[in-house]
């Protein structure tokens, strides 16, 4: 098959596109794009028709065109197919779920979802809570969770899909739909029920993928690219040859088929891969650069192979002169069957570098945004097609940015380094076992049994944020500033004393994001102005960079917590932000182990630590909820994350005296499978989500026996419903059934700041009783 004939589809239109010199050899293409807009358009759009400020009209106008602006956007950096079909209003596994109709039955919505059907999965009700949502793979991003059952129906619901399709095509954009695969769909999804295996829907689900893929086809569809991720997992042995039934099915009748792998390699399944009835398959040969040596060679002649070379991970410049001759390689092997692409979908990085007005000039030259990574692949593609000569500058640009990053004085620090050296396995260690810290901290800290608590944030209210913009800008000057902070954490002690609870915390007004602010104050980081990413739904972060080694200058928190301290006398608990979750919630550096990287930013926060405790503070957590996030995907690299993990927690906590009790709070992941290495960590306490999956998440207590304390959290944080104290109260009675109830602590699901008051106040008072109500028996 040969891209001429590509090109040439009936069912294709003339790409408006700049090549016209040479005989094409590759085509580029993007697996998927930034959907949150440059300057977060969408977040806007969708908190307005959240607050009933805008209609849907206004929403969807404001999704059109960002799509439109994105599509423009990559053919203009040089891409050839344009995806369609990554967009989404919140999230691309809830968009399946609605395209397949797998509504789950308790929201009493019927056969088919409107938007705010669609919103009301994602958020909750007032009767529900919202669908589970967990960590996409590795990253940072959280999903929503499929909740499939023995009698889960799919049926057809593509108006969005067909929609957006017309759209592309309406401004003449040569449409590659994305979706995700059927496997990688099932495989991330959650039996709602005991007795039965989810791959059991398979039958059930193959024929709305053929009836949609068929739709697409009759509607001018060339290509479809089928995401199956999952691959790149340990999956159970009866998974791959579901994997040969479900694509013999679909490739009858379907358009040109790209099945896209991603995260991680797949060369163990490369012959079953190679035999698929598909069009194409694409590798990431960013996360697994092995891989390409076998997918290569006796790749089969009615294939395209799209090689990922481009990281759509991270945000550092491709060094083209090391990517250019395996592509070089590949080519003489596949010559026309060769495709270029970023090494997965760029919704993992911000949009555009030329934003950064306000970089460091040194260190600009180092980074590739979205647009940026389309123009490294556009360079690729030239050079292929032209030779090497053809892309002279861009070689020589690229080759003197990779060794002024190497030479900066920003990137390495002699006395860090030996710091890090100086560590021995006595630094790891608390001075007593739990079984003993336990009776000195209760004693110190008087709580009563059911100890109430938040995970630290309270609402960032617009007043909040104004006061924090007007300090970045100078309109505020240090005196004002200290003031207007002092007043919202005099605010929120004021409230968690009226309201009961027992171990307060100061709220966090003067932090913007949990990484950045401990980054703000670290060297070896450096910030972007714009550099937005999506973390769920309308929820977007702006990762720092770890460009260089990490050391602390100066005090952090130890201030403003003081000051809370100083206005009650309940203790008030210290909030950090762990050295794993710094790493995995950063832009981090590649040109030493992530590992390295960890141990800096543990040295430093045990800096923290240690001032902390000489301030007079009892409790510190030190948040991780990045911990399983950052476990690699194939089990037979566990024991080494999880040992350099564990390491690093262990070095930034364990400097303190029995009575000084330490907190760490993990959401969002499956924990059951790493609860070993958790309690190796010897945190204290332990806060973990556990509300949107109905204490499911506690499965595992009753097999492993934990050792310290732990807070299963009873309401989730993430939905505006604000829940009855009944239904904490149920929950707390089922976590007392697996975890004795003297360890045991009362919490929400995680922090506080994307609420409102009313409805925190509300939901922590309910909180409260439901602990009280316990504690009567």
């Amino acid at each position: 098959m040969s891209l001429n004939n590509i090109r040439g589809h009936p069912m294709m239109p003339a790409l408006p596109h700049y090549r016209k010199e040479h005989h094409i050899v590759a085509v580029t293409h993007n697996l998927g794009f930034p959907r949150i807009g440059a300057r977060r358009e969408l977040k806007r759009a969708l908190e307005s028709y959240w607050k009933g400020a805008t209609d849907e009209a206004s929403l969807r106008e404001a999704g059109r065109r960002i799509r439109a602006e994105h599509w423009r956007l990559q053919m203009s950096s040089g891409v050839d197919l344009i995806p369609v079909g990554d967009f989404a209003y919140y999230d691309h596994m809830l968009n399946m779920t609605a395209l397949l109709g797998a509504i789950p039955p308790r929201f009493g919505l019927g056969d088919t979802l409107d938007l705010d059907g669609y919103f009301a999965l994602a958020r909750g009700t007032d009767a529900q809570t919202a669908m589970e949502m967990t960590k996409w793979f590795d990253t940072n991003y959280h999903y929503l969770v499929p909740e499939l059952r023995r009698d889960t129906v799919f049926r057809l619901d593509q108006r969005w899909l067909f929609d957006e399709v017309a759209e592309a095509q309406g401004l003449g954009f040569h449409a590659k739909v994305v979706l995700v695969g059927p496997l990688t769909y099932l495989y991330l999804g959650k039996e709602k029920e005991a007795g039965f295996d989810r791959l059991e829907l398979l039958p059930r689900l193959l024929p709305v993928y053929r009836e949609l893929l068929a739709a697409l086809k009759s509607r001018g569809v060339a290509w479809v690219q089928l995401d199956e991720p999952a691959l790149a997992l340990d999956l159970p042995p009866a998974w791959l040859p579901a994997l040969d039934t479900a694509y013999a099915e679909l490739a009858p009748d379907s358009p040109r088929l790209l099945l896209a792998t991603y995260f991680g390699s797949v060369a163990d399944h490369a012959d079953r891969l190679k035999a698929l009835p598909v069009a194409g398959l694409h590798i990431d040969a960013v996360r697994a650069p092995e891989q390409v040596d076998v997918f290569v060679p006796d790749f089969p002649a009615d294939k395209v192979l799209s090689i990922g070379s481009i990281d759509g991970r991270n945000i550092w410049r491709t060094d083209l002169a090391r990517v250019l001759p395996v592509l070089e390689a590949a080519k003489a092997a596949l010559g026309e069957r060769l495709w270029l692409a970023p090494s997965c979908s760029l919704l993992h990085v911000p949009i555009d570098l030329e934003l950064e007005t306000e970089l460091d000039r040194e260190v600009r030259p180092w980074l590739a945004f979205a647009q940026q990574k389309l123009e490294e692949l556009a360079v690729l593609d030239r050079g292929l097609r032209l030779g090497r000569e053809s892309i002279r500058t861009e070689l020589e640009e690229a080759a003197l940015a990779a060794r002024d990053r190497a030479l900066s004085p920003l990137v390495r620090r002699p006395e860090v380094r030996a710091a890090v050296s100086r560590v021995r396995e006595a630094d790891l260690q608390r001075c007593s076992p739990f079984t003993q810290r336990v009776e000195t901290q209760r004693a110190r800290l008087g709580l009563p049994s059911w100890p109430t608590t938040t995970i630290g944030s309270f609402p960032q209210t617009p007043d909040i944020r104004a006061v924090r913009a007007a300090y970045r800008r100078g309109d505020l000057d240090e005196s004002g500033y200290r003031q207007r902070i002092q007043a919202a954490i005099r605010l929120a002690i004021e409230k968690q004393e009226a309201i009961g609870l027992d171990v307060l915390v100061h709220g966090e007004a003067e932090r913007n994001d949990m990484v950045e602010y401990f980054g703000e104050a670290l060297d070896g980081f450096v910030f972007t102005g714009n550099g937005w990413v999506q973390s769920y739904g309308s929820r977007c972060v702006k990762p720092p960079i770890v460009l260089g080694d990490v050391a602390r200058t100066r005090p952090i928190t130890t201030e403003w917590i003081g000051y809370a301290q100083s206005l009650t006398r309940k203790p008030v608990k210290a909030m950090l932000t762990g050295p794993v979750t710094m790493l995995q919630w950063s832009f981090v550096r590649d040109d030493q182990p992530r590992a390295e990287t960890a141990l800096q930013i543990a040295l430093a926060l045990r800096e923290e630590v240690a001032d902390l405790e000489r301030a007079g503070v009892a409790a510190i957590q030190i948040d991780e909820p990045a911990f399983r996030e950052g476990l690699p995907l194939r089990r037979a690299e566990w024991e080494s994350y999880l040992a350099w993990a564990v390491r690093a927690f262990r070095l930034c906590s364990a400097g303190v005296a029995d009575a000084t009790q330490i907190h760490t709070h993990m959401c969002y992941s499956e924990f059951n499978d790493i609860l070993p290495s958790i309690a190796e960590m010897d945190a204290d306490v332990i806060t973990i989500e556990t509300s949107r999956s109905d204490m499911a998440l506690l499965d595992a207590f009753q097999v492993f026996d934990y050792p310290n304390d732990i807070g299963p959290g009873v309401y989730d944080i993430h939905s505006p419903r604000v829940p009855p104290v009944a239904d904490m109260v149920a929950l707390l009675r089922k976590a007392g059934q697996v975890i004795p109830p003297e360890r045991l602590w009362v919490n929400p699901d995680c922090g506080l700041k994307t609420r409102g008051w009313a409805e925190t106040e509300q939901a922590l008072r309910n909180m409260v009783q439901a602990a009280a109500e316990l504690r009567a028996g």
